[in-house]
C-alpha cells in the first residue's frame, strides 16, 4: 500500500528526517499542521527534492468540528486573540521573568490563524495533493468527507490517529484506509490507555466490520517493540519521540540532552500546553501552572496560542547560556523517552530498527523450534 518493505512510519516535524527515513527504507510522514500552506509547499518540495523518489506521507489537521472549543465557526483572528485573558498573558510573563527570560510583548501571542482552522486543513490539502505523496494522515478527529474523496481520486491511502475503540470504530465508519492506534505512552496528544491494551483491542473491534491495516504507536523506540507491536497484529508501526534525539531533528541540543537524562517516568499528560491532555517532557513550566494562583489553562487552540511564542523565548534564552531558561525547557514527547541514551542519525535509527526485529524473529523463531 505504501510502496516499503519495512513498515516502519516516522512522524516529523522536521523534512530532514522524513527524507532520511525513506531514503533508509522506511516511510517518513511529514508532521504539516504547525504550517501555513505556502510554508508547507515550500517543505514538501525540498523532500520531493531529497528523498531521492522514496515515498513518504503527510500528516496535518482537518478537524471534524469547530477549532475553537465552544464557539461557533466563522471567528476572524483578532476576535480569537481577544479571547485570550489578560491574566493569562500576565502569568506567562511574570513566570518567564522569573526564570531570567526575555520576552517580546508584541510576540507573545501566535499571530496567525490556529493551526486546526477548517479552512486551514483545506488549504493544506490543496498542497499535499498537489505533490507525490502516498499517504496523508488527520491527526485531529474524524478524517473529513474532502479528505477521504480526495484520497481516492489521487489513489493515495488516508489514515486517521485512534487513542480508544470507540474512535477506530467511527474512523472505519467514515471509510478511512489506515488505523493508527496510539496508546498513552505517545508523545503529543494522546488518550489513556496503553498501547499494549489498544492495539489488539482495535484489531479485534474492526476485524468483523473491514479489512483495514492497524499501525501500533505510542511508546516504540526500538526494534523488537516494533516486532512486538506486529506480534500483536499490527501491520507496522508509527514512531515520532525517537526521531526527536537524532543530529537531524528540529530539537536543540539543550533538549536532547535532557532527552538523554530523562526516564520513563520524565513526563506529563498535559493540558498546559495546548489545551488538549498532550503528553511533554516535565518541567518547571508545568510546576508553575500547577502552583497556587495559576489561572489554570485555557481551551484548544487559545492555549497553544499563547504557550508557543513563550517556549521560543525559552528555547533562545536556554540557547544562549541561561541556566534557569533550561529548567523550563520542554517539548512533546513520550515515556519510550527512557530509552534514549545517546544522539544518532536518523538513518542509523532505522538501521538499529532493522537489526533489532530481525534479532527478535531470530530469537522467536528459536523458541518455536526448542
Amino acid at each position: 500500500m505504501l510502496g516499503v518493505d519495512f513498515p516502519l512510519l516516522a512522524f516529523s516535524h522536521c523534512r530532514d528526517v522524513v527524507a532520511a527515513v525513506s531514503r533508509a527504507g522506511g516511510f517518513g510522514v511529514f508532521g504539516g499542521a504547525r504550517y501555513t500552506p505556502q510554508e508547507l509547499e515550500i517543505e514538501l518540495k525540498w523532500i520531493d527534492e531529497h528523498v531521492d523518489g522514496k515515498p513518504y506521507g503527510v500528516d496535518i489537521q482537518a478537524p471534524e468540528h469547530s477549532w475553537f472549543e465552544g464557539k461557533e465557526r466563522g471567528l476572524t483572528l483578532e476576535q480569537v486573540v481577544e479571547a485570550i485573558p489578560t491574566r493569562h498573558r500576565d502569568f506567562i510573563a511574570s513566570v518567564l521573568k522569573k526564570y531570567d527570560v526575555e520576552m517580546d510583548p508584541a510576540k507573545a501571542v501566535e499571530d496567525r490563524v490556529p493551526f486546526a482552522a477548517p479552512e486551514v486543513g483545506e488549504a493544506l490539502m490543496d498542497v499535499a495533493f498537489s505533490h507525490p505523496i502516498r499517504l496523508i494522515a488527520n491527526a485531529l478527529g474524524i478524517a473529513p468527507p474532502s479528505m477521504l474523496s480526495r484520497g481516492r481520486a489521487h489513489g493515495v491511502p488516508v489514515a486517521a490517529l485512534v487513542g480508544a475503540k470507540e474512535h477506530a470504530l467511527r474512523q472505519i465508519a467514515a471509510g478511512v484506509d489506515i488505523l493508527v492506534a496510539q496508546g498513552t505512552e505517545a508523545g503529543g496528544h494522546c488518550g489513556e490507555v496503553s498501547t499494549l491494551v489498544l492495539v489488539p483491542e482495535v484489531i479485534r473491534a474492526i476485524k468483523p466490520i473491514r479489512s483495514v491495516p492497524v499501525l501500533a504507536a505510542g511508546g516504540i523506540m526500538t526494534g523488537r517493540q516494533m516486532a512486538g507491536c506486529m506480534a500483536m497484529g499490527a501491520a507496522g508501526v508509527w514512531c515520532g519521540s525517537v526521531w526527536l534525539s537524532t543530529v537531524e531533528s528540529e530539537t536543540s541540543e539543550v533538549f536532547r540532552s535532557k532527552m538523554i537524562e530523562a526516564s520513563s517516568r520524565s513526563t506529563v499528560r498535559s493540558t498546559f500546553r495546548t489545551g488538549k491532555p498532550c503528553r511533554q517532557l516535565r518541567s518547571v513550566w508545568h510546576d508553575e501552572w500547577e502552583a497556587q494562583g495559576s489561572p489554570g489553562p485555557l481551551p484548544h487552540p487559545l492555549m497553544g496560542m499563547i504557550s508557543m511564542p513563550a517556549f521560543g523565548f525559552i528555547e533562545k534564552s536556554a540557547q544562549a547560556g541561561n541556566p534557569k531558561a533550561k529548567e523550563l525547557v520542554s517539548y512533546f514527547v513520550g515515556q519510550g523517552v527512557g530509552l534514549v541514551d545517546c544522539v544518532r542519525t536518523t538513518g542509523q535509527v532505522v538501521q538499529d530498527f532493522k537489526q533489532e526485529f530481525a534479532d527478535a524473529l531470530e530469537d522467536m523463531m528459536a523458541w518455536t523450534h526448542a
